[in-house]
């Protein structure tokens, strides 16, 4: 039996414009979308109806399954955490971090990431994830074991998105060493000499192994199908190196002209939410509404705060003027979506998942109301 659902005198977010009217959704999927006010089914009142937030890039994962050094945590304990958090947040798709490759700078050991992914196929199996979840694996290039993690999600279906990272000393995110300093020698204690080594260390890790492992593991997602975002590029070469690799996505670029020669050259810029929330980078580099300001902003990830995911688009529609709110949503719903080749949501279009959120904000930090997936509601 065909099961429908209405909800009207709603602020329904299109992709490029406002409608007050009413959404019908039939058997998990939008089915009609009408103007006007309307006395049948759910009153919204005036709330915003918009898509699912699509979740591109997120360790929080990885902070409810370490939350502290040295500490593990139940799987699935830490894995529904996590979806709660996400849920209530507005995000009905998520693509959960794996780090593979660890050094002495931390990381995980071979075979805890495949566990992990093996325990959220099996929450999933259980109905216990409210959030459709997917993995991204964040390939660090320049350690030795990289390539020996990557390989345990040879036939994985799960994975649809593997950045390509090398946080080595003096290049990409760390091209000044006045962060670098702080992040691994003031935090840490480290003396000059220490210090001085671990540097040394790192790059000479990435000298040796950077190059060959972002051209295998390029080469065997572009064999699955499998999305390559590139990560921290900061020159024209990174760029066009990225472009070289069939990259889609090009997560935070760290100079103005890399996310310029990105977004012309077709890939989505993504930056981080938090960043637009707080006016700033955590680690020192370009804002993200300055990019929004030129028109070369795309994509946006909560990174290590989920709710900034659904605050973000509110704070950049209020403070630019060239950026509507529509077009700031399609930076987490419609544009994450169509990045990964994921067609069948992030929009509020007929025939589309009813992958649905209300959000009631009259000004400040909007609030998640409810939120459906597939035309169920989760939250």
């Amino acid at each position: 039996m065909a099961t429908e659902q209405i909800f009207s005198n709603a602020n329904i977010v299109l992709e490029d414009e406002i409608v007050k009217g009413s959404v019908v959704v039939r058997d998990g999927k939008i089915a009609e979308i009408s103007e006007g006010p309307s006395t049948v089914g759910e009153d919204f009142e005036g709330d915003y109806l918009i898509p699912g937030l699509v979740e591109l890039h997120t360790d929080h994962l990885e902070a409810h399954y370490s939350p502290r050094p040295g500490v593990r945590w139940l799987k699935t304990a830490a894995i529904q955490a996590h979806d709660a958090q996400v849920v209530t947040s507005g995000i009905t798709t998520v693509f959960d971090c794996l780090r593979m490759g660890s050094d002495e700078d931390g990381g995980f050991e071979k075979g805890e990431m495949r566990a992990m992914a093996d325990a959220l196929a099996q929450a999933a199996r259980e109905n216990r994830l409210r959030a459709d979840h997917r993995i991204h694996l964040r390939c660090e290039v320049s350690t030795d074991n990289v390539l020996e993690h990557f390989e345990e999600f040879e036939n994985d279906p799960q994975v649809g998105l593997v950045s390509l990272m090398d946080h080595a000393p003096g290049q990409r995110q760390f091209q000044t060493m006045e962060q670098y300093t702080f992040y691994y020698k003031t935090k840490r204690g480290l003396s000059d000499e220490a210090f001085a080594a671990f540097v040394a260390r790192q790059q000479a890790l990435s000298a040796r192994y950077a190059a060959p492992h972002r051209t295998e593991i390029a080469r065997a997602c572009h064999e699955r199908g499998i999305a390559i975002a590139s990560h921290d590029d900061a020159t024209l070469d990174h760029v066009d190196e990225s472009v070289n690799f069939g990259v889609r996505l090009a997560e935070f670029p760290t100079s103005f002209e890399a996310a310029e020669a990105s977004h012309a050259a077709g890939l989505s810029v993504l930056m981080g939410a938090p960043n637009i929330v707080r006016g700033k980078s955590h680690s020192g580099n370009i804002a993200a509404r300055d990019l929004a300001a030129r028109g070369v902003l795309d994509v946006l990830s909560s990174d290590y705060v989920p709710f900034s995911l659904i605050h973000a688009p509110f704070v950049l529609s209020d403070e630019l003027e060239t950026v509507s709110l529509p077009q700031a949503l399609a930076m987490v719903t419609a544009t994450p979506a169509r990045t990964v080749g994921l067609n069948d949501r992030g929009c509020i279009a007929e025939g589309l998942r009813a992958d649905l959120v209300r959000v009631e904000r009259h000004e400040g930090v909007p609030i998640v109301r409810a939120v459906w997936r597939e035309g169920r509601r989760v939250a």
